[in-house]
């Protein structure tokens, strides 16, 4: 896609979009020439359409006093909602009271805006005739714009795609072929490690979801390294099931479709990985997708099997629905002993019990470092991508203690899941003194505008940019 920002140029401008908070309109109301005293008043997402000397003149209103979130929100909404009426000429924005932040927001939600399902770069801010015009900003300021637009729209549209994708075009060859792709655009190292090879290494928890499947197991790692060699090395971890029936403990067929969704946490760090690279972050990246679904046959895994993970600790298995955390078990003790990491993320739709917790208000998220608490809390009111914290207390490791193995997959308690599925995870990050695991059930597939029923949000991608940008 192409992001077509430049300065005022010496073209007819026959487009004008004029964002206004409530406060700043009482002054700039003044400038036109009808009385819009009564029909405009730049309340949050009011719009108004004036026209003049055959020009096209937008007025969107921003509230009052928005933060950067609620303008990039405003933004999106407009290009959204006037997407057939929007027309492909030069277009100025009218933005001069606005700081430099205040901007990138703007531009970002107009770009982000245009996502429809599927994407295809058909709306009139993508064409080559569309010219967007700032006139208030340096010329490296608006090139950096360009970039991170740019960056931000491959991510969370490459996010939102494979979340919104029908089960039978996410195959593991799709996905693994477009990580094929994106690894030669962006010159990730790329290592997949089959079903055999899993088997060989020891990934069994892994394996033990994949083992009921028709489908190849695809452990995949994806490699990003900054050009700067001293750069912080960040891992994540993203949770890859392509689709989840509940395996044995087969799920109830009520909204069974919508269980498309359950690999959020992957598309969320591929999402981040393509931004990432597009940015040229000085940070480096191990990203592992342990990449399966969860299927009924006769060779699934079932309850009461015993199985034994990569760090050598065995699971007993009462609940085969608990399947992602058991791909990430595995995904968090490889990268943990395999790589040296300065950070450590793991990201999944892992649990219902978030999901009542919180609504999709926000992810719920464990840590065991106050810093990265609070640096994830930042992010996450920075972005509106929230996240709330809930505690690691070691008394609810009894919860899920084994008589027949180290642990079990499951409390048999009926509260809790989504605090025992965190203990659960720590289990298997070989000490690693700071780590985080984001439960994101409820924010990474909900309502959107863009599809009658429910749709990728694209939770987390913006999230994590802009946690890589401060950590």
């Amino acid at each position: 896609m192409k992001i077509n920002l430049t300065h005022k140029s010496a073209q007819e401008i026959k487009q004008k979009f004029s964002f206004f908070t409530e406060e700043n309109w009482q002054t700039e109301k003044a400038h036109f020439n009808q009385n819009l005293e009564g029909i405009f008043s730049a309340k949050k997402d009011e719009t108004f359409i004036v026209v003049e000397d055959e020009k096209v003149h937008f007025l969107i209103g921003l509230g009052e006093n928005p933060q950067n979130f609620e303008i990039q929100a405003s933004a999106e909404k407009f290009t959204y909602d006037f997407r057939k009426k929007l027309k492909a000429t030069n277009t100025e924005i009218n933005a001069d009271s606005f700081k430099n932040l205040q901007i990138e927001s703007l531009v970002k939600g107009l770009f982000l805006g245009t996502y429809e399902y599927p994407f295809k770069a058909e709306h009139a801010i993508f064409s080559s005739d569309f010219q967007l015009i700032l006139s208030n900003l340096s010329e490296e300021n608006l090139q950096d714009l360009i970039t991170k637009t740019s960056a931000i729209c491959e991510g969370q549209f490459a996010c939102m795609e494979w979340l919104n994708k029908p089960q039978n075009f996410k195959r593991v060859p799709h996905i693994s072929e477009f990580l094929t792709e994106i690894s030669t655009q962006y010159h990730f190292k790329q290592t997949v490690f089959d079903r055999k090879k899993s088997g060989e290494i020891g990934l069994g928890a892994f394996l033990s979801v994949n083992q009921g499947s028709s489908q190849e197991a695809a452990f995949t790692i994806l490699e990003y390294h900054s050009e700067n060699p001293n750069a912080k090395t960040i891992g994540l971890v993203g949770k890859c099931v392509l689709f989840d029936t509940g395996g044995i403990s087969i799920k109830g067929s009520e909204n069974l479709h919508y269980m498309k969704s359950d690999m959020g946490g992957a598309t969320a760090v591929i999402g981040t990985l393509i931004a990432a690279a597009k940015m040229k972050l000085p940070v480096h990246i191990i990203a592992i997708l342990p990449i399966t679904d969860n299927a009924v046959s006769n060779t699934a895994y079932i309850p009461s099997d015993v199985i034994k993970a990569y760090n050598g600790k065995t699971i007993e298995v009462l609940n085969t629905d608990a399947e992602g955390r058991m791909t990430l078990a595995d995904g968090l003790s490889y990268l943990s002993k395999n790589y040296k990491t300065d950070i450590l993320i793991d990201l999944a739709t892992l649990t219902g019990s978030s999901v009542r917790m919180f609504g999709y208000t926000c992810g719920a998220y464990f840590s065991n470092n106050e810093n990265l608490k609070k640096s994830l809390e930042k992010s996450g009111d920075q972005t509106n991508q929230r996240l709330w914290n809930l505690p690691l207390w070691d008394i609810w490791k009894d919860d899920f203690k084994s008589d027949v193995a180290d642990f079990k997959n499951i409390s048999s308690k009926p509260f809790g899941d989504c605090i025992v599925a965190g203990k659960f995870l720590e289990q298997f990050i070989e000490g690693h003194q700071n780590w985080a695991h984001l439960d994101i059930a409820g924010v990474a597939f909900g309502n959107v505008r863009y599809m009658k029923e429910k749709g990728a949000t694209g939770y987390g991608v913006q999230l994590l940019i802009d946690f890589l940008e401060n950590c």
